[in-house]
């Protein structure tokens, strides 16, 4: 290390693997100056002991300091958050009394409406085009954002006449200081970090999008370039659905939410929602049961990690039996290949989620088998040696039954490009969160799962916290490369969130993300997901029924899984 004097600090750059002696008291931009950290992409944003910090944040005594950009999950969202809040002035200069609402991520961006209390506005293109344009000319000025603190007091009288929800957060919150954020006149609230300036955002796009808008956001792993668009009219119509619902019942956000479970109708509400999964799941057995042109054979369910598609299954098996019809659960996993047979990743790492980890000819080949009133031997795969055999399990199927695969593949018409498409019903399973933590601040659904998944993997795999965030990069990037091309295949989708869930889901992974180490690269996403479920009121699961979706995460389950 450099010589140090008493106005000069050590900064450990993990970027370069060096330390730096900067003066204290400098932010993290004139430390990112000085040292000439080289990115791929712009700066947006820097790690700081493993929390995330803006670039005006003040160094005082020794750090470790990350830069991130664009293409970090970090960076991404504070461009996001930056890119909504420049929106939202547009909005609030051109349409008087218009409050922006960021509904959910759709079509790889985000669905936006513009309203006026509770009443939706009608854009027209050309009102479109304005609020982009005016974006455009906010960002071109490069108008300084910054984060201001005061007593929570003083924070709601400066938003006492704001209608986008934030007043309920604020009322629930408890927090004594809050930090919001101004860019000239105009002030906003985020759960997180925002750039320094509008001038950082240099890419984006605003287009009529359905009965709103879609914001369009760069592609994080070419944070240079646009996300292509991408049509998903079922998916928005499932989020059309629940959102409508959540509406009715005035539970569009968290202060709404927590309001609810601060009360004696909080066990209301779950009944409520548990008994709409249960309409749901009867729906999609009657759809089966009676679809016009035939009963479909193979029933394939596809959804990304801790969707609730075992569960989904579960239940499905059971509606299915009220119809009459005679289910065969059939695992996917079985017909792994040999483990030393798995495809490897660009690291040279078994890819467990490659759809060639499966034996394809002899899947496909069983199923045409079964399809022709054959009888099959099934296999089973052993996970301990990583070896597949056949211990005499045979299967044949007759018109009573239908056979249920569930597997990340299951929508992928490579899987089985032989059997007819009117033999199979395919269903997309996901956790589609949507309430928003107020209209300007949505709830990533992956967040949502990768909560139950922690919840889940500590209770029934013996993995830390730290260990299932260290993996969650991973399992997303096999998502993004065998599940998500191909969600609008499905004949129907379920939604498996459960708008009580993160109340529960707080009681049971707070102290499992308390338990990270502080000094690790994970420590920034446990901290995160600390800080995000702070936002809510917990409720206790005593009420939640042995059946439920979340039953397969926080334990208490009648199902054997």
């Amino acid at each position: 290390m450099h010589q140090n004097s008493d106005n000069l600090i050590p900064v450990y750059c993990t970027n370069t693997g060096e330390y730096y002696n900067v003066p204290r008291g400098s932010n993290l931009l004139e430390i990112y100056k000085a040292i000439g950290v080289k990115l791929k992409y712009p700066v947006v944003a820097a790690m700081v002991n493993y929390k995330l910090e803006d670039l005006g944040y003040y160094v005082y005594k020794p750090k470790n300091v990350e830069f991130v950009d664009c293409s970090s999950p970090a960076g991404m969202r504070c461009y996001v958050r930056t890119l909504s809040m420049v929106l939202s002035a547009a909005i609030h200069e051109l349409v008087e009394g218009g409050d922006l609402r960021i509904e959910h991520p759709i079509s790889k961006g985000y669905y936006c409406k513009v309203l006026k209390g509770e009443e939706e506005v009608s854009l027209t293109e050309e009102q479109v085009a304005q609020i982009k344009q005016r974006m455009q000319d906010i960002i071109k000025a490069d108008i300084p954002i910054v984060a201001e603190e005061k007593q929570m007091q003083e924070v709601m009288k400066l938003f006492e006449n704001r209608a986008d929800g934030v007043m309920g957060l604020f009322k629930t919150f408890g927090a004594p200081y809050m930090r919001y954020f101004r860019m000239g006149d105009y002030i906003d609230y985020y759960t997180d970090v925002l750039m320094p300036s509008t001038g950082y955002l240099n890419i984006f796009d605003l287009e009529p999008y359905f009965d709103g808008m879609l914001l369009r956001i760069p592609n994080r792993a070419c944070p240079d370039h646009l996300e292509d668009t991408i049509h998903q009219d079922k998916m928005f119509g499932i989020f059309s659905e629940y959102v409508g619902w959540n509406h009715l019942l005035k539970m569009s956000n968290v202060g709404q939410l927590n309001s609810i479970c601060k009360s004696k109708s909080a066990f209301d509400m779950i009944k409520l929602a548990e008994a709409l999964h249960e309409k749901k799941v009867t729906q999609i057995a009657d759809m089966i049961a009676n679809r016009p042109g035939g009963r479909p054979q193979f029933v394939l369910i596809s959804g990304p990690s801790s969707s609730g598609k075992t569960t989904f299954s579960k239940r499905l098996t059971i509606q299915l039996l009220v119809n009459g019809i005679q289910p065969v659960v059939l695992s996917m996993d079985n017909y792994f290949v040999n483990r030393v047979d798995t495809p490897k990743d660009e690291n040279g790492e078994y890819d467990f989620e490659h759809i060639n980890a499966i034996d394809l000819p002899l899947f496909r080949q069983q199923l045409q088998d079964l399809l022709d009133g054959k009888e099959v031997s099934l296999p089973t795969f052993n996970f301990e040696d990583g070896k597949r055999y056949f211990l005499g399990n045979k299967l044949k199927i007759s018109k009573d039954n239908v056979i249920i695969i569930e597997g990340i593949h299951a929508l992928n018409p490579d899987l089985i490009p032989n059997i007819p498409r009117s033999a199979t019903f395919k269903v997309y399973v996901s956790a589609l969160t949507t309430i928003n933590v107020d209209n300007h601040n949505w709830i990533p659904t992956t967040d949502t799962r990768l909560i139950r998944r922690i919840v889940r993997d500590f209770r029934y795999r013996n993995y830390s916290a730290r260990e299932t965030i260290a993996r969650y990069e991973s399992v997303i990037r096999g998502e993004e490369k065998w599940i998500y091309p191909f969600q609008e295949n499905a004949d129907v989708m379920f939604n498996s969130a459960l708008i009580f869930e993160l109340p529960v889901l707080k009681r049971h992974a707070e102290p499992m993300l308390s338990a990270v180490p502080k000094y690790c690269a994970e420590y920034a996403e446990a901290h995160r997901l600390l800080n995000f479920l702070s936002y809510f009121e917990s409720i206790a699961d005593r009420e939640i029924p042995p059946t439920s979706m979340l039953r397969e995460f926080v334990g208490g389950s009648s199902f054997r899984y």
